[in-house]
């Protein structure tokens, strides 16, 4: 089966088509409005059977890919408050490759999947449970197609199953996750994606007090409060970029504002990884993933730095080269490091096309 999967982004969108072996046969990056446009021409070339497409919410019903129809439609748009930048955007290129090629099976898969079996010490808010039984509060957990991937991968690299990973997803948006063997034990995002680590333009976790004294008191609306955590944080609120390749350039150059921005970036990533740790009792190995997790040295040599303590160190040589482990996989270890540190090319195309051959055959 040949699938075309859809990766949105909050600003982009990633067209792969994949062969059976989940060897990538064509890719065009593209922006929201033009997905069907490079849809179409995309398709013209390569032929394909089916579609998938990332979700980032599939709320507490939708845990499993699912063949896309108007029921599940409705219910994911009832879920776009709870994920603004992403679930809009998903939605608009579900309708696009529909319009373009309504004959085509098309499946959601949900980044909220992976951590639907966090133990309920770990998605549980300590908020009153008349809330929790009226809206269904729970930290859900986000980039679970990344996670999922990685987790794979990993289990691979190492030669065992039961390992205990401590996952680096960072990207625009960041979050960690404590895995043993495939299933996650923490995860720092929560309720939306907008809990845990300093992102590119989210602030991550703040004070819940300071947004209701600014609202209480009229300083700010709701959707002021929440467009300066959601979109106007992070970053973009410290260094004025939400590009941490600038961040870095600017930090290194001796800029104050890039300093103080990488410091609490790195200061709050730290504490997250060693949290991480905790939750599952050591680690076995750290990963890196996501396209700064990936392709800035600098920020995997200082994170790991932070966690001396543990007995984690990376090798310096193999960290500035990334000497190919396997493909795009590598490790970058240090001499007698307690714990393996890898850096796995996040491939959220593959969990996608997964997810639709295990929808379709259910289905069947």
């Amino acid at each position: 089966m040949r699938v075309l999967t859809v990766n949105t982004g909050s600003s982009s969108v990633k067209l792969r088509v994949l062969d059976a072996a989940d060897i990538p046969l064509a890719t065009v990056d593209t922006v929201p409005d033009d997905v069907g446009p490079a849809v179409t021409e995309l398709l013209g070339d390569q032929p394909v059977d089916a579609v998938g497409h990332r979700v980032v919410h599939g709320g507490p019903h939708h845990v499993d890919p699912e063949v896309v129809d108007d029921a599940l439609l409705a219910d994911l748009r009832e879920l776009v408050p709870l994920s603004r930048l992403h679930q809009p955007v998903a939605l608009a290129a579900i309708e696009a490759v529909r319009a373009v090629r309504p004959d085509l099976p098309a499946v959601a898969c949900f980044d909220t999947a992976f951590h639907a079996v966090l133990p309920e010490r770990a998605r549980t808010y300590a908020v009153p449970q008349a809330w929790r039984d009226r809206f269904g509060l729970r930290r859900y957990g986000f980039h679970g197609l990344s996670y999922a991937g990685a987790s794979r991968r990993a289990a691979a690299l190492l030669g065992r199953d039961d390992a205990r990973l401590v996952v680096a997803h960072l990207g625009s948006g960041a979050s960690l996750s404590a895995i043993h063997g495939s299933r996650p034990v923490d995860t720092t995002m929560g309720w939306t994606p907008l809990e845990g680590v300093v992102m590119a333009t989210r602030s991550g976790s703040v004070d819940p007090g300071l947004l209701l004294w600014l609202v209480s008191q009229g300083h700010l609306n709701a959707d002021e409060a929440l467009d300066g955590i959601d979109r106007e944080g992070g970053l973009l609120a410290l260094a004025g970029t939400k590009d941490m390749r600038e961040v870095l350039e600017r930090a290194a150059a001796g800029d104050q504002p890039a300093v103080l921005a990488l410091d609490v970036y790195l200061h709050r990533l730290v504490a997250g990884l060693a949290a991480m740790t905790a939750a599952l009792g050591g680690v076995d190995a750290l990963v890196f993933t996501g396209g700064i997790g990936e392709r800035s040295a600098e920020l995997r040599r200082r994170a790991v730095a932070g966690l001396a303590f543990l007995g984690i160190d990376v090798d310096g040589g193999a960290n500035e080269r990334l000497g190919a482990l396997d493909g795009d996989d590598a490790e970058i270890t240090g001499p007698g490091s307690r714990a393996r540190v890898l850096v796995i090319a996040a491939r959220e195309d593959v969990e996608i096309a997964r997810g639709v051959r295990a929808a379709l055959s259910r289905r069947s």
